[in-house]
């Protein structure tokens, strides 16, 4: 008898532990999504950055954080202020090495694929006609990995979009092409019911995007 309320007591202060852990990681984690509201310069990202990255360090099993941390770098690297893209997207990669080396679910690993292509994209536009080969296919190869992973993520669909607004009709792009990709994101932000702490950006961007193609 004793010997099994040991083992109760245990396994409660085991559980209560996890639970402290638990509540300590969200805390910290709905804090620093905070940080997106108020950053206002690349600098402020990049400090969000490192925040993200300190969490993911000390938790060693969560991959939000990383990817978090490079979406900060993806947001800081479409600012004029950040003069090299190439050094600013290699981090972003590696933080997507370090989220997809523990992610398991492939609605997770989609979310990586985003990173990925904007890092890729923010590469090209240094030099687009030079780099189409290298960073544009590199991209487009992101978007095409994340579609198949989870073909349900409106932030794929809003990046092609981009992609097609920013393309030449010409060459396959236009207006009319990035309008139904705009939709298609609408429709599914509009559908989801994201986890706690999970991606939600991209709604609003999309609305104002769509505005621009009718």
């Amino acid at each position: 008898m004793k010997k099994s309320v040991l083992f109760f007591m245990v396994m409660l202060a085991i559980q209560i532990a996890g639970h402290s852990q638990d509540d300590k990681y969200t805390a910290a984690m709905q804090k620093s999504l905070a940080g997106f509201d108020s950053a206002k310069s690349a600098e402020d990202l990049t400090k969000l950055a490192n925040t993200f990255e300190r969490i993911g360090d000390a938790e060693k099993t969560q991959w939000l954080p990383y990817y978090y941390a490079g979406l900060a770098l993806s947001n800081a690297g479409w600012m004029p202020s950040v003069s090299d893209k190439d050094a600013n997207a290699t981090k972003i990669n590696a933080f997507c090495d370090k989220a997809e080396s523990i992610a398991t679910d492939n609605a997770d690993k989609s979310e990586i694929e985003v990173l990925r292509n904007m890092s890729a994209t923010q590469q090209m536009m240094i030099d687009p006609q030079n780099r189409y080969m290298t960073y544009g296919q590199a991209a487009g190869k992101a978007l095409e990995k994340g579609m198949q992973l989870n073909e349900n993520n409106p932030r794929l669909y809003y990046l092609r979009g981009m992609s097609l607004f920013n393309t030449p009709s010409q060459f396959g792009g236009g207006k009319d092409k990035a309008k139904t990709q705009f939709e298609k994101a609408i429709t599914l932000y509009k559908a989801q019911s994201p986890k706690p702490l999970y991606p939600r950006w991209g709604q609003p961007q999309s609305e104002q995007m769509l505005a621009q193609c009718q």
